[in-house]
């Protein structure tokens, strides 16, 4: 499902926030607080942001608020156009290469490699920010920072974890979820047998896709590229990982090699499915309907299951603000940043999520929304136990193709499914990996 909405943000609202970030005084003046330089917006400046659909409510309530209270303070209006998940990263690419259109965008993992040299350099602000609130968690400095500049400010980790039916798992015979993968695997195993399947995305879904095909390959010691970026995907462990992903597959619902990132929720709020990853957004989507209480009040959730590796290794979704070059007000877009990164403006957003995005600097990691609520538990940790998606050679170009062209989406999917043998599937995997670590 495609949403295209684009919503002019502007008024007077958010006047609480304007006041706590006293610095600012008006259309066209600097503004400052703490530690952070002067970011005077241009004469005259408005922006536009391209970011991806919300999936929780009050994150893009708060977000909006935030903003609103930004255009109050400064004067400078700022567009929000929202598109589908998988939408954004070429209409962000196309963006970058035309050299027109959103001044900035939320971007998807290391997408800001694909295209640095069109990208404004935000070292200032993002260090400035570093020194103000705690630090950058490292794994999310990794997706904004080229060398020793940020080409991108972090933004977030939205959290992956298991959400499934604690009725129903019981029922299949297990009084606590398998901390393993073999258990796991039985688990699967068993709910099918009850008509209580699992189900996870083999299609190219951006989050849920890659986060369950990276789990798969890294659980079982597998990588893509070693330390030096040369091709490793043909391995023992990735063929572990191969056969491990089919005996699962075969417990699933029928059709997730089609799945999107909305057709796992799609399936677990209708009932399809009792077993799946997923942010927490799942689980506020049943507890707001009425109808669905009695999914709410069964959903438990719990990070993945540990593998032959013998650690837990995770993709959680990354998200990161780039300012484009081509843009008229560069000034502007950092005054808006360094304002929606303040202590009120980060923590309404994070309070506002529910536990769906995990803060990007390390002073926001006492928010009381990670105790709030059991179930938030598992995706309080996302932004400082992520692995990045290049693992194990370093982020670039390179990784950022590799992802953006679902490799390891696809070499799953192809095996699971018999499009390709294994040892097929691996070849073709690496033949596409080698196109991109020339």
């Amino acid at each position: 499902m495609t949403i295209n909405r684009r919503t002019l943000l502007q008024g007077t609202a958010g006047l609480a926030a304007s006041a706590a970030f006293g610095g600012m005084l008006g259309h066209g003046r600097a503004f400052a607080q703490g530690a952070m330089p002067d970011f005077k917006p241009e004469e005259g400046a408005s922006l536009r942001l391209l970011r991806w659909v919300p999936f929780v409510s009050g994150e893009e309530e708060a977000w909006n608020a935030n903003t609103k209270a930004f255009t109050e303070a400064t004067g400078v209006e700022v567009q929000i156009d929202q598109e589908s998940w998988e939408d954004v990263r070429p209409k962000a690419a196309v963006a970058a290469n035309v050299g027109s259109g959103p001044d900035m965008v939320m971007s998807w993992f290391d997408d800001p490699f694909q295209y640095p040299d069109k990208l404004v350099d935000v070292t200032d602000v993002a260090t400035a920010l570093g020194e103000q609130s705690g630090g950058w968690y490292e794994g999310l400095e990794g997706y904004a920072k080229q060398g020793d500049k940020f080409i991108a400010v972090p933004l977030t980790a939205i959290g992956n974890a298991i959400c499934y039916r604690d009725s129903h798992m019981k029922a299949a015979g297990f009084d606590e979820f398998p901390q393993d993968t073999a258990g796991f695997l039985e688990l699967c195993k068993a709910m099918q047998a009850k008509g209580t399947p699992a189900g996870f995305p083999h299609g190219k879904a951006v989050g849920d896709g890659n986060n369950y095909a990276h789990w798969l390959l890294w659980s079982h010691g597998g990588m893509t590229v070693d330390e030096s970026g040369k091709p490793a995907i043909d391995s023992p462990e990735t063929r572990a990982a191969i056969e491990y992903a089919k005996a699962l597959y075969a417990t699933f619902i029928p059709g997730t090699e089609s799945w999107l990132d909305i057709n796992n929720n799609r399936a677990f709020l209708a009932g399809q499915i009792s077993l799946t990853a997923n942010g927490v957004s799942l689980y506020y989507a049943a507890k707001k309907d009425p109808e669905m209480a009695e999914i709410a009040e069964d959903m438990r959730t719990t990070n993945m299951p540990v593998g032959p590796v013998g650690k837990s290794v995770e993709l959680h979704q990354t998200s990161t603000i780039n300012v484009f070059k081509h843009t008229k007000y560069p000034e502007a877009a950092k005054a808006y940043i360094a304002f929606m990164y303040q202590p009120d403006q980060m923590n309404a957003w994070i309070q506002g999520a529910s536990a769906y995005c995990c803060q990007p600097l390390k002073a926001f990691a006492d928010n009381p929304i990670w105790t709030s609520d059991p179930i938030h538990e598992p995706y309080s940790k996302a932004s400082a136990s992520l692995r990045p998606n290049g693992f194990a050679g370093p982020l670039g170009p390179s990784s950022a193709g590799v992802m953006a062209d679902y490799v390891v989406v696809d070499m799953f999917a192809e095996a699971v499914t018999g499009q390709r043998t294994a040892e097929e599937a691996i070849a073709n995997a690496e033949r596409r990996i080698a196109r991109y670590y020339r």
